[in-house]
């Protein structure tokens, strides 16, 4: 395992793209310039206040087909590391972590598939917010570390909690991958309460949150039919 820092960087992401990182090494930026984060957005950070990270791993035992599990474990890996700080964290689909309607930490997972019809690689990108607490205006509903608990944190500590996090629940992924989905649908936000949603033409409608199948698709109940949706079929409107 390797672990390198950056003072600054265009994207975690597209560094450990790079021939020559293994399973295990990462590689933590003080500073992103081009940081990217689901749905094609830009990741926003102030530098050297927050967590920006990137983690490789070859999942080689992993079929392709179940890659959710993956984002199971990592988002489970955020949560276990907040708790430690006394911070109790939700899951919103797929992986954002949010505490109450605030979203703290984002997550970037790229997958390279082996010939085989297993995963040969994946990079985890993560952005978690550690000691900032002024944000850009279009950053929606962000909140950190330091403005729930009106505490500063020693960053290189936190990543080294959730470095060690990451690998639990890796391992736990290989030995007992139920346990993954038991605790992920644990953690789901807004399961089980009647909430908005928004569909990719603009148009709201009323649903339930029941789960998430072993492929990934969130199941929503509405008016007594249930949905299965892919990643963009669906948004929360918070």
């Amino acid at each position: 395992m390797a672990v390198l820092i950056y003072r600054s960087l265009p994207s975690t992401n597209t560094e450990v793209k790079k021939p020559g990182y293994r399973h295990g090494d990462a590689v933590i930026a003080k500073e992103q310039t081009a940081g990217r984060g689901q749905r094609g957005n830009r990741w926003s950070s102030n530098p050297g206040e927050n967590l920006t990270f990137s983690l490789v791993w070859e999942p080689t035992f992993l079929e392709a087909k179940r890659q959710f599990l993956l984002s199971e474990a990592v988002a489970l890996a955020l949560t276990d590391t907040l708790g430690e700080y006394n911070i109790k964290a939700k899951i919103k689909w797929t992986n954002d972590i949010y505490v109450g309607r605030k979203k703290i930490c984002g997550i970037l997972i790229e997958h390279d598939l082996g010939t085989d019809g297993h995963l040969a690689r994946t990079i985890v990108g993560i952005g978690l917010n550690v000691n900032q607490k002024e944000f850009e205006e279009w950053v929606p509903n962000p909140t950190s570390m330091a403005t729930l608990t009106g505490e500063s944190y020693d960053v290189g500590a936190v990543f080294q909690r959730l470095y060690d996090a990451l690998e639990a629940r890796y391992n736990q992924l290989q030995s007992d991958p139920a346990a993954i989905e038991r605790d992920y649908d644990a953690l789901l936000f807004r399961k089980g309460e009647m909430a908005t949603y928004a569909l990719p033409g603009g148009k709201r409608f009323e649903g339930v949150i029941l789960g998430v199948k072993p492929s990934g698709e969130l199941l929503v109940e509405s008016q007594g039919m249930v949905v299965p949706y892919l990643f963009k079929e669906i948004e929360f409107v918070i």
